[in-house]
């Protein structure tokens, strides 16, 4: 079966327990507060609206390929990566200024027209984004309290939780060092990788394989491998991913187009255009950097630009690379279920020609 059906079959399945999980858990905020009633509301909206499952199902195959057999334990413990998506998404929208992801409205800004409303919160903006983060960490404490209640034995338990804080602690400076390099205004090919590797890759891929691999108590030497396939492919998704920020259509995508244009983001697109281009090609590059109002005709410019330079070939050549080095290194993984290797090799395929 095709990887998208796959994983198509997977959400089906995994959704209702989103659900499930959702309901508790506005019934126990609910008893606390209105205030935290709201925040998980928003939070659970913003979770269910949209995305793929990919990093759930990324962890659930991981189960599947080294061995696990309680499917229905590890779906349930999988909505773990999906909150702590959650949780790292709704601090990115704060940082991006994104209005929107997935045809909703971001935490930040549902919390900001809530404080134009306060007659006494004269900073809405303040309000809306410091209200996120701590949904946001509301979110991080919901992805800890699925794998602390999952149906594992304790020990195997505490190496998943070790597990989960680890996801975290290797993403964190990927998404410092994003932010660094789109205040500094310039970067180069080597740290865009290193940003890609520690942004995205260690939480999209790494760290749901390995966790998933823990739950079913995989030797170590599965680790290693499921890294040497993860760290390329995560790499792989994020350029296609910045690709898509800029060649996207809206609407699947879940978020403007050219908003990465406006952030004055540091993509590889960006830096092998300034590379290649000519004087007046980086001149009009840099006019369209960091701007609050950005046209149609002006994304269309930047776009030719990045065609005209060879930026996007050579962008969508070193996925291409990357990819090949992930469906490569599934060859040394020892599966013990096909479906497993399967989706993973298809996963891989998938990435490079997504469009969305």
């Amino acid at each position: 079966m095709h990887a998208i059906e796959l994983l198509k079959n997977y959400k089906i399945r995994f959704d209702p327990h989103l659900e499930a999980f959702f309901r508790e858990k506005l019934k126990e905020a609910g008893e606390l507060d209105m205030v935290a009633e709201e925040a998980v509301e928003m939070i659970r909206d913003y979770t269910v609206s949209g995305g793929k499952r990919i990093r759930p199902a990324v962890m659930y195959y991981s189960y599947l390929a080294v061995g696990g057999k309680d499917e229905e334990k590890v779906v349930k413990a999988s909505m773990s990566m999906e909150l702590l998506h959650s949780f790292l998404l709704i601090h990115d929208d704060i940082i991006d200024k994104d209005a929107s992801r997935h045809g909703v409205a971001t935490i930040h800004e549902r919390y900001k027209k809530i404080g134009k409303k306060l007659s006494l919160v004269k900073d809405s903006d303040h309000f809306g984004n410091s209200m996120a983060i701590v949904s946001g960490d509301l979110a991080a404490s919901m992805a800890c309290d699925i794998i602390f209640n999952a149906d594992f034995p304790a020990e195997t338990i505490l190496k998943a939780l070790d597990q989960l804080q680890r996801i975290v602690f290797v993403t964190i400076p990927g998404e410092m060092i994003d932010v660094i390099m789109s205040h500094a205004g310039e970067a180069t090919e080597e740290q865009i990788l290193k940003m890609h590797e520690g942004k995205t890759a260690r939480y999209t891929f790494e760290g749901p394989m390995h966790l998933g691999a823990v739950l079913a108590g995989a030797e170590k030497e599965y680790l290693q491998q499921f890294s040497d396939y993860a760290l390329p492919l995560g790499k792989a998704f994020q350029i296609r991913d910045d690709i898509l920020g800029i060649f996207g259509d809206e609407k699947k995508i879940g978020k403007p187009v050219g908003s990465d244009i406006m952030e004055g983001k540091q993509t590889l697109l960006l830096v092998k255009a300034l590379e290649n281009g000519n004087r007046e090609q980086k001149k009009i590059i840099k006019s369209c950097l960091n701007r609050e109002n950005i046209t149609e005709r002006d994304v269309e410019e930047f776009r030719e630009i990045i065609r005209e330079t060879g930026s996007l070939e050579y962008s969508e050549n070193l996925a291409r690379k990357f990819v090949e080095e992930s469906i490569a290194a599934l060859e040394k993984v020892d599966f013990k279920n096909e479906e497993a290797k399967d989706f993973f090799a298809g996963i891989a395929e998938y990435i490079i020609s997504r469009e969305k």
